[in-house]
């Protein structure tokens, strides 16, 4: 399942919800994420994204990341702050210089029969507004997690997502 809706408290804002069923416990799934180098290998090669910050990266509440990448062939910096840190139920980093006003990514695990819930819940807004959003950032946030949600089936071999009540696809 993604979805892309208006953020509830800010008008200018948007919450991006993804979910993906993996095969694993969230103890497996948790320490890929918990390296932020596979990062990497879960954004679409079209981004052209490097993390900058060098390894390794000690993940904790405060952590700052750097990353570099191309947005429409722009090249981009970008810093994030983790901002929460709760392994191996949740994290969350937010953008402090990047190319949106404001993104904020929470990460969330949950054991299910068979499983892990993996949520993302991104907010976020853009400069330029709504028409922005619409012309151009929204299609590529979409295929950004859509690509995330495929790597993660492949790398985590998930064969059962199709018969699994929990499973959604992105």
């Amino acid at each position: 399942m993604l979805t892309i809706t208006p953020h509830p408290d800010d008008p200018k804002a948007y919450r991006l919800t993804a979910e993906v069923f993996l095969p694993n416990s969230r103890d497996e799934i948790f320490p890929f994420f918990g390296d932020a180098y596979n990062l990497e290998e879960l954004t679409p090669p079209w981004m052209n994204f490097a993390v900058l910050t060098p390894a390794p990266i000690d993940m904790h509440e405060g952590t700052l990341i750097d990353y570099k990448l191309r947005l429409r062939g722009l090249p981009i910096r970008w810093r994030t702050k983790i901002t929460a840190w709760e392994p191996p139920y949740r994290f969350c980093d937010e953008q402090i210089k990047g190319p949106y006003r404001f993104w904020r990514h929470e990460h969330t695990f949950e054991d299910v029969d068979r499983g892990c819930l993996c949520r993302d819940q991104v907010d976020y807004a853009v400069p330029g507004g709504k028409l922005i959003h619409w012309l151009v950032v929204r299609r590529d946030v979409e295929r950004i997690f859509e690509y995330r949600s495929k790597i993660l089936r492949r790398l985590f071999a998930d064969e059962s997502a199709e018969m699994s009540p929990q499973a959604t696809a992105p």
